[in-house]
């Protein structure tokens, strides 16, 4: 059984590199990695440096950085309802565009039928409501437009705000090599892991659709379309893509809050900017070449990790026209090696959130595998942030990963500790 969890998982990343290479006129090369966009509080984006995307004409990377650390108030857009005043606020660890330790609050109940439904949530002392709006925000502008839980809608969730650094390559990936994952899936897991990969709409490209790979149920496929949305459900502040409030109460600006600048970019322009140009998250290079961490990586890949958490893909080549037409892959991101550690599909390992975002509606108790890359940063794991350590998180895997655990739970405790010593250089 071992050999052929190794055997298999090496041939399916080496399919995806081969088929995608024959595509392309000259062999893939690595993506560059690095934490090379710190946040400073002052002359933001000074001393970052990106991946080499080329700016748009009369823009610069700094630029984007600072848009993207941008505080807002309620003169900005802010709000009415909101999470955080600013991208960064969310995107931190260690560096701008990072992961974050901040949980949102997800919720909603099931009609008479058994389909999830987004909450309801009266504001205003009853006066008002926001409806069909799966995230609850934990701020507001004035006491008014307040949200809170009402005991009617039962299905509770705590979500991470998630890593994007590196995203610009994932947006890369074509559909297909996602959807040839998901069908490698049960043949190499004797019929147990199923990916699912899920078509949604580009926000930008009206009735296009792409398969989703943003967010922990994979509602977004497109960058553009991942910052809109969060633009308005994180922050509250109105764009093209996104451009009416879902409240009114205490809202002092016009719709959209989000105009153009003097480059022609608006705030989301900047934002796309800014994470396609990010650098993939680098592993600890003195831990990895550690005899330990050779061991734990055999061990990953032996005992089926790496059916979920695929180590290495290959980006489509550069001039693929992707996200409805609306986007074409650069050089800096076209025909790249990436180390994600995951698969961008929706998996069912028994830690589901109970929420539908997109169709079908089996996605409710599925949550997109979190991409290991960068994990060394991270203090608290899952989903949820709930497990504090990695063995905890690897624990809590069921479902799908039933099997995966219980060869992790027959490892002897050298065998665990080389695993852990593995993981904690990604």
């Amino acid at each position: 059984m071992t050999h052929k969890w190794i055997s298999v998982g090496v041939l399916l990343a080496g399919v995806m590199a081969v088929g995608i290479a024959c595509i392309a006129q000259q062999g893939p090369t690595e993506a560059p990695a690095g934490f090379n966009t710190p946040t400073l509080a002052q002359n933001q984006g000074a001393q970052s440096v990106s991946n080499g995307i080329a700016e748009p004409p009369g823009d610069t990377y700094a630029l984007d950085q600072t848009s993207f650390e941008q505080a807002h108030d309620a003169s900005t857009g802010l709000g009415p309802v909101f999470n955080a005043r600013a991208c960064v606020d969310c995107h931190q660890n260690p560096v701008t565009g990072g992961a974050s330790q901040f949980t949102e609050i997800r919720a909603g109940h099931l009609d008479a039928n058994g389909n999830f439904v987004a909450a309801t949530v009266p504001i205003n002392d009853g006066a008002n409501t926001i409806a069909l709006r799966s995230i609850i925000n934990d701020r507001a502008l004035i006491p008014q437009a307040q949200e809170h839980i009402p005991d009617t809608e039962d299905i509770r969730a705590l979500r991470a705000a998630l890593n994007t650094l590196g995203d610009g390559f994932v947006e890369a990936i074509d559909d297909s090599t996602l959807q040839s994952i998901a069908q490698h899936q049960p043949e190499i897991s004797e019929g147990r892991i199923h990916g699912e990969a899920v078509p949604v709409p580009v926000l930008e490209s009206p009735g296009q659709s792409r398969i989703g790979r943003f967010g922990w149920k994979d509602q977004h496929s497109s960058l553009l379309s991942f910052i809109g949305d969060a633009y308005l459900n994180e922050m509250g502040v109105t764009n093209r893509l996104r451009p009416h409030d879902v409240t009114t109460i205490g809202k002092i600006t016009k719709d959209p809050e989000d105009v153009p600048d003097n480059l022609g970019l608006a705030d989301i322009d900047h934002f796309a900017e800014f994470i396609r140009g990010t650098m993939v998250p680098p592993r600890d290079a003195t831990l990895s070449a550690t005899a330990a961490a050779q061991a734990g990586q055999n061990l990953f890949e032996s005992i089926g990790c790496s059916t979920c958490h695929v180590s290495t893909i290959v980006t489509a080549p550069a001039g693929t026209v992707i996200n409805g037409g609306a986007f074409t892959v650069p050089d800096a991101l076209g025909n790249k090696i990436i180390h994600p550690y995951g698969d961008f599909l929706l998996h069912d390992i028994g830690t589901g959130d109970g929420i539908v975002q997109n169709p079908p509606a089996d996605t409710a108790n599925k949550l997109r595998t979190v991409p290991l890359w960068g994990l060394r940063t991270h203090p608290r794991h899952m989903h949820d942030l709930k497990s504090l350590t990695l063995e905890s998180a690897i624990e809590r895997h069921a479902g799908e990963a039933e099997k995966v655990r219980d060869r992790f739970q027959k490892l002897s405790p050298e065998d665990k500790q080389a695993l852990l010593t593995f993981l904690n250089s990604l």
